[in-house]
């Protein structure tokens, strides 16, 4: 039996990823790069990495996406060309959680770690993992928003830490606490499929209508972006509001003019002295 063929998406940060996988081996990747947009990237090299192969959409047994936690705009690409090829080739589509990605990528003698993500105001999204009984990585609790400073005073002398909310807090880290190498702080491809594969041996698919991101707080230019769509949306429901009073008033006008034409035709004749 031939092979599974995989596509993988990873647009949670910043700089994103795009691989294709063979069963459990990587055979091709590319980086979005940082200060391009992932939309203008995400197809072209998606058709590069098929040619490459010799393959067509249609033979990929499933689509794997990051699914977050992790940046608004970058999620909401890759989710999208994610639901777009599953919905056009009928293959599966493959979510993972980004957090759970990243804790598969810590050294072999950590038994738990918490990933992190910038929330800011001095805030973090943090998730505890812990390694079963069986030596596989598992979610021991929920993904929540907490201070940072309240939090880094909860660590022990065991914990590791990891994930991109180590670009903004590492240097911060209690000393007796392990930090993960810097590349292993975002999610790689091979994460990825580890978790995407476990999931299609399952026959574990995602519905491509229901499946949603997990987001972050946007940033603040996010924020200020989105503020300004809503400001132009309320501008143009204003001008949509002042045209169908104007057209009211107009309405109106035409009703009276009618009336007056009505009363003078209806008026009786005051006969001849």
């Amino acid at each position: 039996m031939d092979e599974p063929r995989f596509l993988i998406i990873e647009t949670s940060h910043r700089q994103g990823k795009v691989a294709l996988a063979l069963g459990d081996r990587i055979v091709g990747r590319r980086l979005l790069e940082e200060s391009r947009r992932h939309a203008r990237d995400l197809a072209p090299f998606t058709q590069e990495l098929l040619r490459e192969q010799g393959w067509k959409p249609r033979d990929l047994a499933g689509v794997i996406v990051s699914r977050g936690p992790g940046s608004y705009t970058g999620l909401r690409v890759g989710l999208m060309s994610a639901k777009t090829l599953a919905y056009a080739t009928g293959c599966a589509l493959l979510s993972v959680e980004t957090f759970a990605a990243v804790a598969l990528q810590v050294p072999q003698n950590a038994s738990n770690v918490f990933v992190i993500a910038d929330a800011q105001q001095d805030k973090i999204y943090v998730q505890h993992f812990a390694l079963s009984s069986k030596g596989e990585w598992a979610k021991s609790a929920e993904l929540s928003i907490v201070p940072f400073g309240a939090w880094k005073n909860t660590l022990r002398a065991a914990d590791w830490v990891t994930g991109p909310g180590l670009e903004a807090f590492a240097e911060r880290l209690p000393s007796h606490v392990h930090i993960a190498e810097r590349c292993l702080w975002l999610p790689d491809a091979e994460s990825l499929l580890r978790l995407g594969c476990r999931r299609w041996q399952a026959k574990d698919k995602d519905d491509v209508y229901a499946l949603e991101p997990i987001y972050l707080r946007p940033s603040a230019a996010e924020i200020k972006s989105q503020e300004s769509r809503v400001r132009s949306q309320e501008s143009g429901v204003k001008s949509q509001e002042s045209r169908v009073r104007s057209q009211e008033s107009g309405v109106k006008s035409q009703e009276s003019e009618v009336k007056g034409q009505q009363s003078g035709e209806l008026r009786p004749l005051t006969p001849d002295p």
